[in-house]
């Protein structure tokens, strides 16, 4: 199970409609990064919390209503998925948002926390960009056109994951371990940390992006909502691995998600097993 969604290049008009919806994308996240590094640390920041407790700051919405207000203005046929305002993926174009996506590293002044902006066609992510301005950092992918980083001022460099090619030698990744008890089995994570050679927890978005990178080569979450990592499909895809829910498909809207390096995808599945095991 390896990067598919590169199995074939897209045709010339369709590169150029691709690279339109990327250009797009960057500026929607240029908009949510002003946003957000001005509420970073605010005194004043407005914290609430969602009928499922899990926080929400001022940000979030500020962030989300604008982007929605850029793309009414300039895709008003697309419909929109987000994590504040709803939304669903059907068929045809919808832009899926996360605002900023650990809000909990927000507003407790840790600067891992991103803005996660994905196009999905019928279905499948075509673009994503993942803009985290506190780390300096910006990802982002389109369909047959490679993943790629910035930081900084560095210019922009293409992304590819690594080749460890054995669960022994493989460094993971998770979000927040707790979680695997309730939504999967805590006891099949810990196999899968006591397969592998390293674990950590640098969680969310980042974990993902580390595995496109290369820098780690699996991260797994026990539970996740669409617009978590819609654009890290994409990202990790074009970068030559593997995304998928933990039952093995192929999707972001699973609800569950391990990305890859590829090579250790179906190890990785075989060890964590079946929901409940």
């Amino acid at each position: 199970m390896t990067g598919s969604d590169r199995s074939s290049a897209p045709s010339p008009d369709r590169a150029s409609d691709l690279a339109a919806d990327l250009a797009l994308a960057h500026r929607l996240a240029d908009a949510a990064d002003g946003t957000t590094t001005a509420r970073f640390q605010a005194l004043d920041l407005v914290v609430d919390r969602k009928p499922d407790r899990t926080p929400v700051t001022d940000a979030d919405t500020a962030v989300e209503t604008a982007i929605r207000d850029l793309l009414a203005a300039e895709r008003p046929a697309d419909a929109i998925a987000g994590e504040e305002f709803g939304g669903s993926v059907g068929a045809g174009r919808t832009w899926v948002l996360d605002p900023i996506d650990g809000t909990k590293n927000f507003l407790r002044g840790v600067p891992a926390w991103a803005t996660l902006i994905a196009l999905v066609e019928d279905g499948r992510p075509v673009v994503g960009v993942v803009s985290a301005p506190a780390l300096g950092r910006r990802w982002w992918a389109s369909a047959g056109a490679g993943a790629w980083v910035r930081s900084g001022a560095a210019e922009e460099r293409r992304i590819t994951v690594s080749r460890v090619a054995g669960l022994d030698d493989a460094y993971l990744s998770t979000t927040h371990l707790n979680s695997w008890a309730e939504h999967h089995s805590r006891e099949a994570y810990l196999r899968l940390v006591d397969a592998t050679w390293e674990s950590r927890a640098f969680g969310d978005f980042w974990q993902h992006c580390r595995v496109a990178e290369g820098a780690i080569d699996l991260a797994a979450e026990a539970v996740v909502n669409p617009w978590d990592v819609a654009p890290l499909q994409v990202l990790v895809t074009e970068a030559g691995g593997a995304f998928s829910d933990l039952s093995g498909a192929e999707t972001f809207q699973g609800g569950s998600a391990l990305s890859s390096n590829g090579l250790l995808h179906r190890a990785a599945l075989d060890v964590l097993g079946p929901v409940g095991e």
